[in-house]
């Protein structure tokens, strides 16, 4: 019934809540939370586990719901356990709290409280005489998800930042070619990222330099089906037939600052930003700390001198460097190759970078 390794024998709830924690892992950053489910029997058995792939697919109780009316399990007197509240607000899938109380689980056990603006679940199962406890594992939910939560908090879009480098960390030689250091693999794994995404965005800087269309397409070159909004952030004029001014979904900010940047996104609707660059956009983001995942794609070139990859973030000593640790999860990988080129995905480490205010 479940896809998950489980051996079958009852679970005690610490057991279950810690494979949801796991399912959770299966996810993907952006938007939403990682957030995973599972249903148990009356007596402790896993029937159904589930987790959220990304925006706009379906939340993670959804998912373990879908499976069991898949199976025909009868889920009178069962109970979920699921790592985050369960949501309460109509966004691009219905409400969690609905559908659970429609699913007929009799309890529910959420590890963290969800205080975005998609609380409020515990209070409506509750209406509906459904039992609801919260606080197991609520740590190790935080812990997963402390950046969204940060981003949640500051009602600022979730940041990911993509830099494409050689070995010794340039993105250009000193002549100014930079097309193409990484290779047709990690272009077209950087362009499922922006599918993912809101909105990507460049410096102005970047987009005369390379004049970027900043869309997402295929290895072939199509469009894919989802596209982000376009944005260059910076005072510099962009003239009017770069092509990523081309068609409606573009976007100049006339900002050097991150965050008003940021505020003015969150009020577009963007939950999702993801940065390409170039350096001068990419460090002014890691210098107030507003960087919450980091994709490296490094190509086996050395170049010596050129475009560095990060300029200055305000450091002066070792002890003050912005950390950061490799982010496994089942959808992204920590370290994979594509190709010739190897791609690392990282989160910054618990105290590793400034805190965003």
């Amino acid at each position: 019934m479940h896809t998950m390794n489980i051996p079958w024998e009852p679970h005690t709830p610490e057991e279950a809540m810690d494979i949801a924690l796991t399912a959770a892992r299966k996810g993907v950053r952006g938007a939403n939370p990682l957030v995973g489910a599972v249903i148990t029997s009356p007596d402790g058995y896993v029937l159904h586990v589930g987790y959220h792939r990304g925006a706009g697919t379906p939340h993670a109780e959804a998912d373990a719901i879908a499976q069991a009316n898949l199976a025909d399990t009868d889920l009178s007197d069962t109970t979920m356990y699921v790592t985050l509240e369960p949501c309460n607000h109509i966004g691009r899938t219905g409400p969690c709290s609905r559908a659970i109380a429609q699913a007929g689980i009799s309890k529910v056990v959420y590890a963290h409280p969800d205080m975005s603006v998609a609380a409020g679940g515990a209070d409506y199962l509750r209406s509906q005489g459904i039992e609801v406890e919260q606080g197991l594992r609520q740590s190790e939910s935080y812990e997963l998800n402390a950046r969204w939560f940060a981003a949640a908090a500051a009602q600022r879009p979730f940041v990911t930042a993509k830099i494409a480098s050689t070995l010794d960390g340039f993105i250009a030689a000193s002549d100014g070619t930079s097309k193409w250091i990484t290779g047709p693999g990690a272009r077209a794994a950087g362009h499922t990222i922006r599918a993912r995404a809101d909105a990507v965005m460049v410096g102005t800087g970047t987009a005369e330099a390379d004049n970027p269309a900043l869309t997402a397409r295929d290895e072939i070159g199509n469009p894919l089906e989802r596209q982000p909004l376009r944005v260059v952030m910076g005072t510099r004029e962009v003239p009017a037939d770069a092509l990523m001014c081309r068609g409606e979904g573009f976007v100049h900010l006339r900002t050097r600052d991150p965050r008003v940047a940021l505020d003015e996104l969150y009020a577009m609707g963007v939950r999702h930003l993801m940065i390409e660059g170039g350096p001068i956009i990419i460090s002014a983001f890691l210098r107030e700390g507003l960087v919450d995942e980091l994709f490296w794609y490094q190509a086996p070139i050395l170049l010596g001198a050129g475009a560095k990859a990060v300029s200055d973030v305000g450091i002066t000593t070792l002890t003050d460097a912005c950390r950061w640790q490799l982010d496994e999860l089942g959808m992204t990988p920590a370290v994979n190759t594509l190709g010739n080129d190897t791609r690392m995905h990282l989160i910054p480490a618990p105290h590793g970078a400034p805190t965003p205010l």
